[in-house]
């Protein structure tokens, strides 16, 4: 049975921002190849895994690129100027480690520093902007920099995966734990009465980029993508969220870039509720997932989503119960098993 755990921290290894995808995919292809028919990659290089059937088609995404940042400038003291790839907040940036891949592959550590902090001071930390943010590797010179890293060169956060009882406190669960997902979901999926396509998509941390042109060249009659989804169990978080860690994974009805076709969300539920499993509601008002690119695919497909309850999303230290995990595979499991759509 695949390791959950060491799975992920071993995609955390390989992984890198939206548009450099590479490594990670040729793994995670793989990973895949021992559970389906056939193993593709196409020109956007989503990782396309094919488990043959004669039934409707359904695909499943998850995405295999990261949130980070790239080189733009290096100054003539060595300082590293970036811009942020996908989503991020500048104001808590400041003091958090990154690790960049530098021109012949080696890891250059850094630190992301902001020049204004002292005087935008506590009160004023909204107004900083990326361009407050800078990262000191301990260069001291342009020309040492530079022997270093390059411009377009990527980085990532910095840290170690751990684990406290069935709670995992990681820079990247989003979305990789989701990647994990699909492999544990693969392997516990024998047989199928649909033609199932397992997707790792690209680019989604930038635009649901990858999902959109899997989507189009798949054309499935159900879409469904598996992310990672905020809770509502922390002191910070806003009172209208109903998830829980630790709960079950969710099934998701709406978020801010889809309301989810209510066939999905009844497949979802009904395999859960046949099966017994636990699950979550999930309804999230804003952010949003490959399920949004996969409704809007060809002349519109069915399309939903399941999550992985997660505190802290894009933040250098997001939480998720190994639970959820195990719980969403064997969801997705159970609802491709199932006679019902």
């Amino acid at each position: 049975m695949l390791d959950i755990r060491t799975l992920h921290e071993q995609l955390i290894e390989k992984a890198l921002p939206s548009g450099f995808e590479q490594e990670v995919g040729d793994y995670l292809g793989q990973l895949a190849a021992p559970y389906v028919d056939e193993v593709t990659r196409d020109a956007l290089g989503n990782v396309l895994c094919h488990k043959k059937g004669s039934g409707p088609r359904i695909m499943l995404a998850a995405h295999m690129d990261l949130i980070g940042f790239m080189i733009t400038f290096i100054d003539e003291k060595g300082f590293l100027r970036f811009e942020p790839i996908g989503g991020h907040k500048p104001a808590f940036l400041h003091r958090t480690p990154v690790r960049l891949r530098g021109r012949d592959g080696s890891i250059v550590s850094g630190v992301i520093l902001c020049e204004k902090w002292a005087e935008a001071g506590r009160k004023n930390t909204g107004d900083i902007r990326p361009s407050d943010l800078y990262i000191d590797i301990g260069a001291g010179s342009y020309e040492k920099a530079s022997a270093l890293v390059s411009i377009g060169d990527v980085a990532v956060f910095d840290g170690e995966t751990v684990q406290q009882g069935d709670k995992v406190l990681t820079p990247y669960a989003d979305d990789l734990i989701a990647c994990v997902v699909l492999l544990r979901t693969m392997e516990l999926l024998q047989e199928s009465p649909y033609d199932v396509w397992f997707v790792f998509t690209v680019q989604e941390e930038v635009g649901c980029r990858g999902a959109a042109t899997a989507a189009f060249a798949i054309h499935p009659d159900m879409g469904i993508a598996v992310d990672v989804c905020g809770t509502g169990d922390t002191p910070s978080a806003p009172i209208y969220s109903a998830v829980r860690l630790g709960a079950g994974p969710t099934v998701k009805i709406k978020d801010g870039s889809a309301v989810c076709n209510p066939q999905v969300v009844q497949f979802l539920r009904d395999a859960a509720q046949r099966e017994g499993l636990a699950y979550q509601d999930e309804i999230l008002l804003s952010g949003g997932t490959d399920a949004a690119s996969i409704q809007r695919s060809h002349g519109g497909i069915l399309a939903g989503g399941v999550s992985i309850p997660t505190r802290n999303v894009h933040s250098p230290r997001e939480i998720y119960s190994l639970r959820d995990v195990e719980g969403a595979a064997s969801l997705l499991a159970a609802a491709l098993r199932q006679r019902t759509f």
